[in-house]
């Protein structure tokens, strides 16, 4: 399994971990960066690691910023993304069960690293149930026609 992973300066070390904690697991990782502690904005590594899940190149995408929820917004404006911003194990869960998530997103401030692991596993291991969550999905999938043009 191919995993697309990204973050900005509040998400740097974090990343770091979990990219090391993937390969562990035997994932195959690509790192969309950033590389360093340095200043950057999160738009800039939302966007490949979420064109990477949308043209199949990754099968799940991680981001990582300070809170999570400005790398997740900007990952969600990719057609064909759903991307989840998660900060326990039975949301990780359940975002794959319910919604076929296949971007994650968390925040470095507000998680610990081991949780973030957790969080990780779970939602890799974690599989879409379809049946009547195809339709919500299917459904969110057609708002996304009507609007990206």
């Amino acid at each position: 399994m191919k995993i697309a992973i990204g973050c900005d300066h509040g998400g740097f070390a974090y990343k770091k971990e979990l990219v090391a904690h993937l390969n562990k697991k035997g994932y195959e990782v690509e790192d969309f960066g950033c590389f360093s502690e340095d200043s950057c904005d999160y738009p800039d590594y939302a966007l490949p690691v979420a064109e990477a899940v949308k043209d199949g190149k990754a099968d799940f995408g991680i981001l990582i910023c300070s809170t999570g929820i400005g790398i997740s917004i900007a990952a969600n404006k990719v057609k064909g993304i759903r991307c989840a911003h998660v900060h326990d194990v039975e949301s990780a869960r359940l975002t794959r069960n319910h919604n076929n998530a296949n971007i994650l997103a968390f925040g470095a401030k507000i998680i610990s690293e081991e949780l973030m692991f957790e969080i990780t596993d779970t939602f890799l291991t974690s599989t879409f149930d379809g049946g009547r969550h195809q339709r919500r999905v299917d459904k969110i999938t057609a708002i996304e026609n009507k609007y990206f043009k």
